[in-house]
Order: structure tokens, then sequence, then C-alpha cells
């Protein structure tokens, strides 16, 4: 079986677990039920259609498990669609947490997430007087929950890359590591193209008028969505420090070639003084006077020593050495 927990809710506290079966479920107001499933199998998702009237559509759209954030709804039902995500060492793993939302009873289907409702349920249950309420609070309290796993993939992420940032300012990036932050900027453009549907069933669901959400709930949609919005920045400036990471290796790789090449430039000058006066020297004329001085080859060496000497003074002294 890959339900989770079902149990029926009475005034904000749990009263008694409710079967799967293939008859209509009713309850009277102040009572709902709350059923959360794992990976479900189509037997149990047509007995859970059975009993709360899902739309094909929904059902269809929870058995695939591979839709976007969204929010639809089926006459008086809301169907929400969250993406869930989690860390597996520099990559983003994705799950899918749908819901299906009635007067009486919030469904949730999850695919591939790592994170159980347990917690949430727990904690929930500690707050009666907003269960009491109904559905919708829970409601607010699953998406919260998704959103609120998004932070800590974002900081490690961030933590991840100020490592690289701390090793470019002593040495080099190694190939590895250029294609690293590649991959990782890949996975936070991803992300990006996650959190903008995320925040657009935050606003939907905290400013549209839908069937089941209250208007007294509104404000705590409201604040889901400032979370997903603040970590849309959070997002966007962990991008900005990966391409400074780039840039910064860059400019160091540039700075590097360029002292080496002002090191070549000064010691192929220096080399250039020996080089042309023995040039000069080598050529095989016979009228040439200097050869017939008897201290002649120790002037010569006296004077290129000491044009290298200065040469290399220079150089050392401009930074070039």
């Amino acid at each position: 079986m890959t339900v989770v927990a079902s149990y029926l809710y009475r005034l904000g506290k749990r009263a008694e677990e409710v079967p799967l079966a293939a008859q209509p479920f009713e309850a009277p107001d102040g009572e709902f039920a709350w059923i959360g499933l794992t990976d479900p199998s189509i037997d149990e998702m047509a007995s859970l259609q059975a009993m709360f009237g899902l739309h094909p559509l929904a059902v269809e759209d929870a058995l695939n498990g591979n839709q976007v954030p969204k929010v639809d709804v089926y006459g008086d039902q809301l169907f929400v669609v969250a993406k869930t995500a989690h860390l597996e060492g520099d990559k983003i793993a994705y799950g899918e947490t749908c819901i299906f939302v009635g007067k009486h009873h919030l469904i949730s289907v999850r695919h591939g997430s790592a994170r159980s409702h347990k917690e949430l349920r727990l904690q929930l249950e500690q707050s009666p007087r907003l269960l009491e309420h109904g559905p919708d609070y829970v409601l607010h309290g699953i998406i919260d929950f998704v959103v609120d796993g998004y932070l800590p993939v974002v900081e490690t992420l961030e933590d991840k890359v100020l490592e690289l940032e701390k090793h470019v300012l002593v040495s080099l990036l190694q190939p590895e590591q250029i294609r690293r932050i590649f991959r990782m900027r890949r996975q936070v453009i991803r992300f990006q193209r996650v959190l903008g549907p995320m925040g657009e069933v935050a606003g939907k669901l905290s400013h549209l008028e839908l069937p089941c959400i209250d208007d007294n709930a509104k404000p705590f949609f409201k604040d889901v969505y400032d979370h997903v919005r603040r970590v849309e920045g959070s997002v966007g400036g962990l991008r900005e420090v990966m391409t400074s990471v780039f840039e910064a290796s860059n400019l160091l790789e540039q700075q590097r070639q360029g002292t080496i090449t002002r090191q070549l430039a000064a010691w192929a000058a220096i080399l250039a003084v020996p080089t042309a006066i023995a040039g000069i020297y080598g050529m095989n004329f016979e009228n040439m006077p200097e050869l017939a001085t008897r201290y002649g080859y120790f002037a010569v060496l006296g004077v290129i020593v000491t044009l290298c000497a200065i040469l290399y003074w220079r150089f050392k002294r401009s930074g070039w050495l």
C-alpha cells in the first residue's frame, strides 16, 4: 500500500482513520479527511476518485507525476501541483506533490519527494485551531513546507560556490572545477524555471477567488508567495556569484599570462645585448681594429655584463622581473 496516512479530523483534531473505499465520502461541517499517498497505484486513485468525486484529468495528472506547478479548478474542487527540490551531490533532484482540495477533503500525492509529510502533519496537529478552519489551511501548510525546502538547497549550493571562490584567490581553477561551475550553473537556471511557476501558484492562491480557499487563509498564501520571491532573489544572487567566480578565474589567468609575457620580454631584451655584440664580433672581417686590442676581450665582456646588469635593474624596478 502506498497510503502513508489517512485520517478524519473533527474540529481540528484527529478523530479516526479513513479507509479507502469505492463509496462516496460524506462528512458534516467541521470535519474533513486528510489522506497522504506516495506513488499511488491506479486502483488506489480510482478508489479516491469514487470516494471524493475527483476529476479524471486531475487524477491522470496525479498518476503521471511529471507536471509543472499549477492551480486548476474543477467545479467546487482545486487541483494544485507543487515541485519539491533536494540536492544529490551538485545536482538538484525534483519531485512533485499533487494536492486535491475539496470542502471536506485534502489528498496529497507525492512523487520523488525526499521529505515526508509526517513531520508536517504532526506540526499541524499541534495547532487544532488552524486545522479547525479546514483543508485550505492544510494546503497552505503543504505548499509552505515545499517552499521551505528550497532554501537549504540554495544555501548548500552557495557554500559550494564560495569554496570555489576561495580557491580562485589561492590558485587557478582546474578544468574539472570549471566544468563543475558550469554544471551547477545549469542546475541553478533550471531551478529558476521551477521557482517562476511556484510563485504563480502562490500568487493565484493569495489573490484569486477560488473554491475551498477562505479569505482568511489568503494572507497565509501571500506569505508563501513572499518566501518564493525571497528564494528567487537568493538564486539570482547565486547565479551572479557563479559568474563572478568564473570571471575572476579568467582575469587571474590573463594576469598570470601577462606576467609571464613581461618576464619573457625582459629576458629577451637582456639576452639581446650579448647576442648583438657577439654577432658583431663574430663577423669574419680582417680590418676590425678592436681585434688587435690586447684587453679587448675582457673589455667587451665588461660592457656586456654592465649593460645586462643595467637592463636587469631597470626591469626589476618596473616589476617585469
